[in-house]
């Protein structure tokens, strides 16, 4: 019977990955199902984040703009309200030379009977 001794199998070392023996040995090749598994894994890993990081920078954007019309709208509705006073509608008027006069009496309700 041959004995066996601790040098029988090969070692792989620098030189066999440099060489490219590495690529035929048993042992590596037995692990490229899990290797292929971590490069999918990997790549998942990295299209995942760039999704998020996408995301979040159009979610700032949206944002932004939204503040930018809530401050707008904000300040159109102060204009508004102060052109809209009474005592405003009369200077403009005057203003535009339309000879309208303010009323004295108030407003009434016109009722019309049902026949």
């Amino acid at each position: 019977m041959a004995e066996k001794t601790g040098n029988s199998r090969k070692k792989g070392g620098m030189k066999s990955f440099l060489g490219g023996t590495i690529l035929t040995d048993d042992r590596f090749t037995r692990q490229l199902p899990f290797l292929g598994l971590l490069a999918f894994f990997a790549l998942g890993l990295i299209t995942n984040r760039n999704w998020s990081e996408r995301t979040i920078r159009q979610i700032e954007i949206v944002q932004d703009t939204l503040d930018e019309l809530r401050s707008e709208s904000i300040t159109m509705s102060a204009k508004l309200m102060d052109a809209s006073r009474p005592s405003e509608v009369l200077e403009k008027v005057q203003q535009a030379g339309i000879e309208l006069e303010e009323t004295v009496r108030p407003p009434q309700k016109i009722i019309v009977p049902k026949k």
